[in-house]
């Protein structure tokens, strides 16, 4: 926690800050450990305090690491109790409320709204989070082993999702809560799987159908992400080719990552190949993006990114085809930037048939 916070305040003084405040509950857990409703302080001492409702005060008191905690009403009383404690200092805020950030700039001169020292700083991961997203990789394993044994004709999506999710949970791992989806996870048959976002709906599995499983789960704070695409029976020849373009690529994108190399590039060998087999048109995302405490976080591989890759970033390469009214096709991992990135998933790339 001490290097991590080391951290923080090294990205907060090169934008001239010298304390940040956040709002955002991935942030305060990194900061502090501790996640829940309040705001968390990091002062240039190292200092670290969090401003908390009296109900969250006690849990903050338990799941924090060095921190003082302080008791305050809900609304202006936090926004109180943070005031007098920064005033007079350079402040960097993840704060997102326009209300919020007016008022603190009344009292608080030197405040600017930045994330850029939060994700600077959580973009590299340490060994611990490096270890706890394994243990999240392998749970994930499981479940498509699970999925391998239980998948079936006459299935719904949404009850493979419930077999999932049972599991999910007896093994501590939970749903992102991501705003964009109502579902935890992506379980798309047939034509759904030509939605790279598909809800889970009561669909049932029928002959030659693809099945796009895409588990993005939180184990302990951290999120793993990983697709594979199951086969219900004997698929189309149209289908069989390009679930094997998907596999090469994906193959080509692994191999590319490494510590320099820019994202785009890592885009770009996989994108290449799809197109060059006339697949293009049907790959309509990029190709990974970061992991961590978010679903979506720094880095962005894909074609309009600026990044190298760096030492133990946690990044997903992820090409996909999606062709509208027939099917849809991912292969995904989460990965560790090495010289030789540890991939953290170990189930099969082949096509499992059901």
């Amino acid at each position: 926690m001490k290097q991590r916070r080391k951290n923080l305040l090294k990205y907060a003084q090169k934008i001239d800050c010298d304390t940040l405040v956040t709002f955002e509950p991935e942030n305060l857990f990194y900061m502090t450990g501790f996640w829940g409703e309040a705001i968390g302080l990091l002062e240039k001492n190292g200092k670290t305090t969090i401003i908390a409702p009296e109900l969250e005060v006690g849990r903050a008191k338990e799941e924090s690491e060095d921190c003082d905690v302080i008791t305050a009403e809900r609304g202006e009383g936090l926004i109180t109790s943070v005031i007098k404690k920064i005033k007079k200092n350079r402040v960097c805020t993840d704060c997102q409320n326009y209300s919020i950030m007016m008022s603190l700039k009344k009292s608080v001169p030197k405040i600017k709204s930045s994330t850029e020292p939060f994700y600077n700083a959580r973009i590299i991961k340490d060994e611990n989070e490096i270890r706890i997203l394994k243990k999240g990789s392998k749970i994930i394993d499981e479940m498509f082993q699970i999925c391998s044994k239980n998948m079936k004709i006459g299935q719904k999506e949404s009850e493979l999702q419930t077999i999932l999710m049972t599991y999910a949970m007896e093994q501590e791992m939970f749903d992102t809560g991501y705003k964009s989806t109502l579902n935890p996870l992506i379980i798309a048959g047939g034509p759904n799987g030509a939605l790279p976002h598909a809800q889970v709906t009561n669909r049932k599995f029928k002959k030659g159908d693809l099945v796009v499983t895409d588990l993005t789960l939180r184990y302990k704070g951290y999120v793993s992400d990983a697709t594979r695409t199951f086969a219900i029976g004997k698929i189309s020849s149209q289908a069989n080719e390009a679930y094997e373009i998907v596999k090469e690529s994906q193959k080509l994108g692994l191999k590319t990552v490494k510590p320099n190399i820019d994202c785009k590039d890592v885009d770009s060998a996989c994108r290449k190949y799809i197109e060059d087999k006339n697949f293009g048109k049907y790959f309509i995302h990029s190709t990974g993006h970061g992991i961590g405490l978010e679903v979506h976080e720094l880095p962005a591989v894909s074609y309009r990114s600026n990044t190298k890759l760096k030492e133990n970033m946690a990044i997903t390469i992820e090409p996909g085809i999606y062709i509208e009214n027939k099917f849809g096709i991912r292969i995904e991992d989460s990965l560790i930037v090495k010289d030789r990135p540890i991939v953290m998933h170990k189930f099969t790339k082949d096509l499992v048939t059901i």
